[in-house]
């Protein structure tokens, strides 16, 4: 196996050359980290995550909240796991045709689901009702009641493991809508200082870290999902296998859109280690999936 772990051949862009050609430590004026502001840089995360068939981020709005997000009373998060626990995740029918390298798994070889909570803000119009993003999907469903019956809902359209892609919901079901995500990456940092202290400390400067390198390329960056007037897939006109085609084409044009979406988010978990930066990117694929480098 080569040098970067197989993370080449499974489609993450990987670099050997030297992240910075400055001093050590840096004299560029970036941002300082408190004295004891400890950070772990010899472990190997490689394989240290447990496999889950999606992530979710509900719209909150703010950058911190409770610490276990999923007991907060009332919440979509809370509503969301009890789905979960309640309806038995069947797995999905159609398996990745990636081969397997050690340390990345599939998504689709498992049937859990992470739910965090996001600092973005519902673009449904109604603001009661909550906008939830899902990966690998690269997917938008808005319109959510924060009740056990949205996260049911939530649930038969978009979260089950047995829907190999979402298209969106049908009118017999709910009135959701849903979108691809007009983005070529979403970069998410744990903001979750009840969790962690030190995750309120570096989501802000990573966040500039990002926006002035992106900037400097010639991307765009946004902090809150952009206004979408596109109609939601649920008003496509046409087969499911036209819509399938459409949803795909979207994700391949915004492959080179040169536009990304950062987003503040709650604690990751399902490892050892607080990780606290996950760049999300979809790769085409007769699954639908996107890299989550941690």
């Amino acid at each position: 196996m080569s040098a970067d772990f197989g993370l080449t051949a499974s489609g993450v862009p990987v670099s050997e050359a030297d992240c910075r050609a400055c001093s050590d430590p840096c004299e560029d004026g970036h941002g300082e980290y408190p004295p004891r502001f400890t950070v772990d840089m010899e472990t190997q995360m490689l394989g240290s995550v447990r496999p889950f068939r999606r992530q979710i981020m509900v719209s909150t709005g703010t950058t911190d909240w409770d610490r276990e997000i999923t007991r907060t009373s009332g919440s979509l998060a809370s509503y969301i796991s009890g789905a979960h626990h309640k309806i038995a995740a069947a797995p999905s029918a159609v398996k990745s045709d990636v081969a397997p390298i050690p340390g990345i798994f599939n998504a689709s070889d498992s049937t859990a689901i992470a739910i965090l909570n996001g600092s973005h803000k519902t673009i449904s119009d109604d603001h009661e009702l909550e906008t939830v993003l899902v990966f690998p999907d690269f997917m938008i469903v808005a319109g959510i009641p924060s009740s056990p019956q949205g996260a049911k809902m939530l649930w038969n359209s978009a979260l089950d493991p047995r829907i190999p892609r979402i298209l969106g919901s049908t009118p017999d079901e709910t009135a959701f809508n849903t979108w691809v995500l007009p983005y070529s990456c979403v970069i998410t940092l744990c903001s979750h200082k009840r969790r962690d202290n030190r995750c309120g400390i570096s989501a802000p400067k990573l966040e500039r870290v990002f926006t002035d390198s992106l900037h400097r390329r010639g991307w765009t960056v946004d902090t809150q999902i952009e206004h979408i007037i596109d109609p939601p897939l649920e008003r496509f006109s046409g087969t499911s296998e036209q819509k399938d085609a459409h949803v795909i084409e979207t994700l391949k044009t915004l492959q080179t859109a040169k536009k990304a979406l950062i987003l503040f988010n709650s604690h990751m978990g399902g490892h050892r280690y607080a990780g606290n930066c996950i760049v999300s990117y979809y790769i085409n694929s007769f699954v639908p999936r996107a890299q989550m480098n941690e």
